[in-house]
């Protein structure tokens, strides 16, 4: 196999060149250009390259297999966060404002490697690579499931995918039976009143006053009306009431947060305790509410039993694969919503950042965490395509 990976030097130079251009959800032009670019150079005969119309930034490539058995899925996303970067890094990105804070570069990178090997080494069974748009925000997987792009032949039997984690050691392989990754709901709540004096409270119906209680209140529904074996969080990272002076009573208050549960279950219970929360609040205080909950496409990644049992069997026992398995994570991801539909895995590829986090503007992942993670992938996929 390994004359047939791309070495540590090209890998790298890959990274840097996708890190540099990152791009917001469904605006990834540039980086479709580039990893367009890439793939096409590499193009074979059992090679298909296909885009999508309606969702242009994204890419699915399909290779067919010499005696296929079944079609195998790999997917990455390919989209950036709206952060400054921090790291000083030669190769920081280019973009004012938006960088691949979560590690999405390291994902593409990855996932190029792993096609890569499949234009040397024609597979056994049918792969199919999607390079997919807007996973942080506009469930780019749910919108192209929806569209239809699965059909027919590219209709992967398994579906796999990573996402890089800065706290393992670089090219480890962590994964678990059942959740990984939470589900989550986007809140949006606008509480309206009526302002005026603040020597006169009586006469005023303060908005600002609803959305503190409202924030408070919804606490209690991880620690009062979720199974304390359970896990989820409601955390509110936005709150916008009143005007410029100390002494307006506001008129309104808007809040944006998250809600987030390790299965879909919970969630919607979650959903339904801030909604009646919500109105009682309003009705509390004599003002009126809007509440918008959109989950989209951010169902729990729910790892698929018979896939995963064979992922971790197959890493536990390479001699060249550093695996570990590892707990649920709150952290949400839209590849949920494809796992719902298709059964697969998704795991983490350690990138040894432990000082830094995802979403954090000086995170900078360990390049020396790519070619174990595109070898044990191609590996594992190989592996499987011997297996009944």
């Amino acid at each position: 196999m390994a004359e047939a990976l791309l070495d540590d030097t090209q890998l790298v130079e890959i990274r840097r060149d996708l890190h540099q251009i990152p791009e917001l959800a469904l605006q990834e032009t540039e980086t479709h250009d580039y990893l367009k670019s890439v793939i096409s150079d590499w193009q074979v005969p059992w090679m298909e390259i296909r885009d999508v119309p309606e969702l242009p930034t994204a890419i699915l490539v399909r290779f067919q297999g010499s005696d296929p058995q079944r079609t195998l899925g790999y997917r990455t996303d390919i989209d950036g966060l709206p952060i400054d970067e921090a790291t000083g890094l030669p190769f920081a990105s280019k973009h004012p404002g938006k960088m691949h804070a979560c590690g999405h570069d390291m994902h593409m990178t990855v996932a190029l490697g792993v096609l890569h090997y499949y234009t040397v080494h024609q597979p056994k069974d049918n792969l199919v690579f999607l390079f997919q748009p807007a996973e942080e925000e506009e469930f780019g997987g749910k919108k192209l499931y929806d569209l239809g792009v699965f059909n027919d032949e590219w209709r992967p039997d398994e579906f796999y995918g990573l996402h890089d984690n800065p706290a393992l050691p670089a090219g480890q392989i962590a994964t678990r039976q059942g959740t990984l990754f939470a589900g989550s709901c986007v809140v949006r709540i606008t509480f309206s009143g009526a302002g005026g004096h603040a020597a006169m409270p009586h006469l005023t119906n303060d908005a600002l006053l609803a959305g503190a209680s409202f924030v408070s209140a919804v606490q209690s529904i991880v620690s009062r009306n979720l199974n304390p074996v359970d896990a989820g969080v409601v955390t509110f990272g936005s709150f916008h009431a009143g005007g410029t002076v100390g002494n307006i009573i506001a008129s309104e208050a808007k809040l944006i947060g998250t809600m987030r549960g390790l299965t879909q279950k919970n969630l919607e219970m979650m959903m339904a305790r801030m909604t009646r929360i919500a109105n009682g609040v309003a009705e509390t205080f004599n003002v009126d509410v809007d509440l918008e909950l959109e989950q989209g496409g951010y169902q729990p990644v729910e790892n698929d039993p018979e896939t995963t049992a064979r992922f971790i069997d197959f890493m536990e026992n390479a001699d060249d694969v550093d695996f570990s398995d590892i707990d649920s994570a709150m952290t949400a991801e839209d590849f949920g919503y494809l796992l719902h539909q298709i059964p697969g895995t998704m795991f983490w590829l350690g990138v040894n950042d432990p000082q830094h986090n995802l979403h954090q503007a000086t995170l900078s992942p360990d390049e020396a965490a790519l070619v174990p993670g595109v070898r044990a992938i191609t590996e594992f996929l190989d592996w499987r395509m011997t297996q009944a």
